[in-house]
């Protein structure tokens, strides 16, 4: 169960104003950074003013941001925006976001939830600003881009590599599954570089800022359909699609989701037509869902 925690707030005007005043910009605190949760916090206030420009924060704006560390972009968010969602995982970063926010004028402002993101039905927002932990990028992007309320854009640290990834274009070395899925559903900027030694500890990588706005409306597809066929396309490097297609046991998976979607249709013809419903409709669903079931390897 995802855990909402409350960050309290001292009455009176000059004592909240002095304590937000006097929190340094850079926290050094008394934990041990984690690397299993990707835990490198950005330390370059440089970096985080670019962030902020290039999310074009309004006062009106309800935004998420994931993984807070101890909260040196949040507080950045809090002066801008109308509230702050923050999703934080380690128990022990909440305590810290915690301790800096107490008793300013800008803890009302937050929603700090201890939970993994990934486990979590997120919240309404419209706008994502993170610095998000690199082994959950894939996901998360993918999460985030199905949220049913569509969001104006999502502003993002990533990985370098996953950055480039994400933009790469037909042609392209680094264009894959990825890509295709990710433009599908929007379109996607390279903002800026990084220098890994913008962070504490510095990652191995340096990294990239990137802009994810969701089509709107999304594409008329049938996105688990889609990323089989996608799956199948970049199953295999470095091979043409006809190559890819003529392979015998991937004909065999065709001809035998083929020999599925029609005994569907059929046994359901007689049935969804006394009710009032298209069977081609129903059948089409049921047999896309066989395509991601291929067995085939994520490539790319």
């Amino acid at each position: 169960m995802p855990k909402e925690v409350k960050v309290k707030r001292r009455d009176g005007g000059s004592g909240g104003a002095a304590a937000s005043s006097s929190t340094p910009y850079h926290r050094h605190v008394g934990v041990q950074l984690q690397h299993s949760l990707g835990q490198h916090l950005l330390k370059n206030p440089l970096v985080t003013a670019a962030m902020m420009e290039k999310a074009a924060v309004k006062p009106t704006d309800v935004v998420l941001e994931v993984g807070p560390g101890t909260g040196n972009l949040t507080l950045k968010l809090l002066e801008a925006a109308k509230k702050v969602i923050a999703v934080e995982h380690d128990g022990r970063m909440v305590v810290e976001l915690q301790k800096r926010l107490h008793g300013t004028p800008e803890a009302r402002k937050l929603q700090l939830i201890h939970s993994d993101v990934m486990k979590l039905d997120l919240p309404f927002f419209n706008l994502c600003v993170a610095n998000i932990p690199y082994q959950i990028s894939s996901p998360l992007v993918f999460k985030l881009l199905s949220h049913p309320q569509r969001f104006r854009c999502a502003v993002l640290m990533v990985q370098r590599e996953f950055a480039q990834r994400l933009c790469a274009k037909p042609g392209d070395e680094l264009y894959c599954r990825l890509s295709v899925n990710t433009q599908l559903l929007a379109k996607v900027d390279h903002l800026m570089k990084v220098s890994k030694n913008s962070f504490r500890p510095p990652p191995k990588v340096d990294s990239s800022v990137v802009r994810i706005e969701p089509r709107n409306p999304p594409p008329p597809v049938d996105f688990v359909e889609w990323d089989g066929l996608v799956r199948l396309c970049f199953n295999r490097k470095n091979k043409t699609l006809g190559a890819v297609f003529r392979q015998k046991p991937l004909l065999q998976l065709l001809a035998d989701n083929l020999k599925t979607h029609r005994a569907l249709h059929g046994a359901m013809r007689g049935g969804m037509a006394g009710a009032g419903v298209a069977p081609g409709a129903v059948a089409a669903a049921v047999g896309g869902r066989g395509a991601p079931a291929a067995g085939a390897k994520e490539g790319g």
